[in-house]
This record gives C-alpha cells, structure tokens and sequence, in this order.
C-alpha cells in the first residue's frame, strides 16, 4: 500500500468530486483506489467528462 496521501480529483465540467479515500462504491470504485488506476477511458458519473479533463485540488 503507498504512503503517500490520498488525493481528490475535481471535474472540469460539473464540479465532481472524486475523493481516492472515500472512492466511490456506487460506480464500482472501493475506497482506497487512486486516480492512477482508474482506466484511462474512465468517465466523471455525473456528466460524462473524460478522466483527462479532471484536476487534482487540495481542500
């Protein structure tokens, strides 16, 4: 498992949010899954924005 810090991931287009910590069970993500393993043709739930039109945010 990596040490490094969980990170969240803000969709361009709608605003949503994906949290690695959290993931997101309803889309089939458990929590715990980085950004990096997400497939490249991943697509935000909500509007359908490519994984590539996300940016990583700190809150």
């Amino acid at each position: 498992m990596s040490a490094a810090p969980y990170k969240v991931w803000q969709c361009r287009t709608c605003g949503y949010l994906y949290d690695e910590e959290q993931g997101d069970p309803n889309e089939g993500l458990a929590p715990g899954t980085r950004w990096a393993d997400l497939p490249a043709t991943w697509i935000c739930p909500l509007c359908g924005t490519p994984k590539s039109d996300f940016d990583m945010i700190e809150l």
